[in-house]
């Protein structure tokens, strides 16, 4: 299989059954908003900067979905220049996220997430946050995987400026995932 499809016997390229996107998303600290990581509300001095709440979490697991559906980013989708976007939440972007793709004609197989994140402790709300996706996009918890790890006090997530997350989606061809 290359990265072009594959031939049908009729000389046309089609997608291959399996697609990988990537994404990432990073957001300043700061005081006087909640903090939301992964749908879940985390007790928190500060909270992220952003034209929705935020969620760098969500975000990150947006883009990737997106991309392995070759489908636009968020910015496209839900540009923060759209006054219907200001403070919504990212659950309800990920679920229409999570439609989107579906009419693409694609299932999600896994996802697979890293917060990058000096504070909070991420740990003890990852059970919580992969069955807040999981419900979201109607899928099972386990095929979540959430991490958290710290940058070791370099940059300025380091320095306690901000919250990072990368995700990678694995989706399947919704006629051959049948």
């Amino acid at each position: 299989m290359t990265g072009q499809g594959v031939e049908n016997g009729r000389g046309a390229r089609r997608v291959p059954p399996v697609r990988v996107g990537q994404g990432f998303d990073v957001h300043r600290l700061v005081p006087g908003r909640p903090l939301w990581l992964g749908g879940v509300e985390i007790p928190h001095d500060r909270g992220l900067e952003g034209h929705s709440d935020a969620d760098v979490l969500l975000h990150a697991i947006m883009d990737a979905m997106l991309g392995a559906a070759g489908l636009p980013d968020i910015g496209v989708f839900f540009p923060n220049t759209d006054p219907n976007f200001k403070d919504i939440s990212s659950r309800e972007l990920l679920a229409r996220v999570g439609r989107e793709v579906r009419r693409a004609g694609f299932e999600l197989g896994n996802l697979d997430a890293t917060v990058l994140a000096e504070v909070p402790r991420v740990g003890p709300f990852v059970a919580s946050m992969k069955e807040v996706i999981a419900k979201i996009l109607e899928i099972e918890p386990h095929q979540i995987g959430i991490k958290a790890t710290t940058m070791e006090r370099l940059g300025s997530v380091g320095r306690r400026e901000g919250i990072a997350a990368m995700a990678v989606a694995l989706l399947f061809d919704g006629d051959e995932a049948a």
